[in-house]
This record gives structure tokens, C-alpha cells and sequence, in this order.
């Protein structure tokens, strides 16, 4: 007995991960409600990484980084994690200044390359 593959493209459940838009300045009162929109997402969407879009958020100050760190806490528990869109450099060097560190979409993972990036060769180099 044989059977006949169906027709068509198979259909691939791709996960995608969901996006939260923090638009303007992030308040403490805001930031339990935050956590739990990250965590919601989480269970909703099963693929371990919410999407923050923050470039809304304009000049950077505690209460954001005090935001984000909650947010990523609570994404931790819940076995996900957060990963910047469109951040601000500045709100990537207070971020760094105070020790946390975000995936932010777009940069090359660790030792991978640039996409689009050559090494330039100068006349004269030994061939490797």
C-alpha cells in the first residue's frame, strides 16, 4: 500500500518571535505591567524571545535601564529572554555602563562575521 504526497509546499510552523513597542519615557508604574505583557508573550507565541522595540523610548534614564532589567528578569523566569530593536547608542552605553547586556537584533552574534564586511588587502602582504 502506498500513499500519495499532498500537493502543494509543506506547511512549516515557523516560530517568530512576538514584539512589545515601549513608546515614550517607561515609568515604575508601568514597568510590573511590562513584565507581564513579556511573560504573556512568552506562553503566547512558545518562541523564547520577546522583541523590544524601543526606539519610542527617547533620552535614556534609570527608569528605563530599571525597566529593562525587570523585563529581562521576568523573561528569564519564564525561560525566554529580551532582545533590543532600534536602540539609541546612548541607551546601549548607559545599559553597558551599568553591567547588563541585551541581544540587540541586527549585530552579528560572536565570532561571526559582519554581513557585507571584506578584510582589505594592501599590496605587498604574504599570501596566508
Amino acid at each position: 500500500m502506498s500513499s500519495v504526497p499532498p500537493a502543494g509546499l509543506l506547511t512549516v510552523d515557523a516560530t517568530t518571535p512576538a514584539v512589545l513597542v515601549l513608546p515614550g519615557p517607561v515609568t515604575r508604574d508601568q514597568v510590573p505591567g511590562l513584565c507581564d505583557d513579556v511573560r504573556a508573550r512568552l506562553a503566547a507565541t512558545g518562541a523564547g524571545v520577546v522583541v523590544c522595540d524601543v526606539a519610542g523610548l527617547g533620552p535614556p534614564g534609570l527608569a528605563t535601564v530599571d525597566a529593562l532589567a525587570r523585563m529581562q528578569l521576568a523573561a528569564r523566569r519564564a525561560g525566554g529572554r529580551v532582545r533590543l530593536r532600534a536602540p539609541a547608542p546612548s541607551l546601549l552605553l548607559l545599559l553597558d555602563l551599568v553591567g547588563l547586556r541585551f541581544e540587540v537584533e541586527g549585530e552579528a552574534e560572536e565570532r561571526e562575521p559582519a554581513l557585507g564586511v571584506q578584510e582589505a588587502v594592501e599590496p605587498g602582504d604574504a599570501a596566508v
